[in-house]
């Protein structure tokens, strides 16, 4: 009997040790940066080809039970005689649910659509790809890091004046499409250097195009909810 004492704590340590090991369980992965682009430059099929990517890539890296999305902009169409109401603008923010986002090894991205835009934990370090990858960046051969979105810095599509997603996602040719820096450098210490989502326009919208400017055409896609 004056050895119960000894083994009762002998086994409470023994589940105490036990339980430390065991790893807590990682956020499921609902951000990446995409592996690849459309090999097509900013030619997607549209906003539906965009997401099939996105879905495509996560059904083969095992997360392909959730709906994705890419974050994309299309700005919408004035009034005219052929349509009197004009075309509503889609807002890549208004695509991607509510959030919290993590990447593929667990980390958090933000918390909510607020945090995404203000305050993110985006950087070269978590913006990964599908697969746990990084992606390269500035001063890395070759530099991918401009990111398409078409999207000013909220989140939101710009006024139809001027082309900024490649006729809405469709064109390998003419046009110009806004990107963001994933890695959140720039050539200037200015914030538009820093943007992740609204840095500069590219330079066209063919696959050479996107690689003279700094990218190669990838996507930020989202799980909503």
């Amino acid at each position: 009997m004056r050895h119960a004492p000894a083994l009762s704590l002998a086994a409470s340590a023994t589940v105490l040790l036990a339980a430390c090991a065991t790893p807590s369980p990682r956020e499921p992965m609902t951000f990446f940066v995409s592996s690849t682009g459309s090999g097509k430059g900013a030619d997607f099929g549209g906003l539906a080809g965009a997401d099939a990517l996105c879905q495509r890539l996560a059904t083969a890296a095992g997360a392909g039970g959730k709906a994705w999305r890419a974050y994309l902009s299309v700005p919408g169409a004035f009034p005219s005689q052929a349509n009197a109401q004009g075309v509503a603008s889609v807002n890549a923010r208004d695509r991607i649910g509510q959030g919290p986002w993590h990447n593929a090894k667990g980390q958090l991205i933000a918390r909510d659509l607020n945090h995404l835009h203000d305050g993110n934990l985006i950087s070269k370090e978590t913006a990964l790809d599908e697969k746990g990858n990084l992606v390269k960046g500035r001063g890395d051969t070759p530099n991918e890091h401009d990111i398409l979105t078409g999207s000013r810095a909220d989140g939101t599509a710009f006024a139809p004046q001027t082309d900024t997603t490649c006729k809405g996602w469709t064109s390998s040719t003419d046009g110009s499409a806004i990107v963001g820096h994933h890695d959140r450098i720039g050539p200037l210490p200015e914030n538009w250097a820093k943007s992740w989502n609204f840095s500069h326009q590219s330079a066209g919208c063919s696959q050479e195009a996107l690689v003279r400017t700094g990218g190669s055409g990838r996507l930020y896609c989202f799980a909503g909810n």
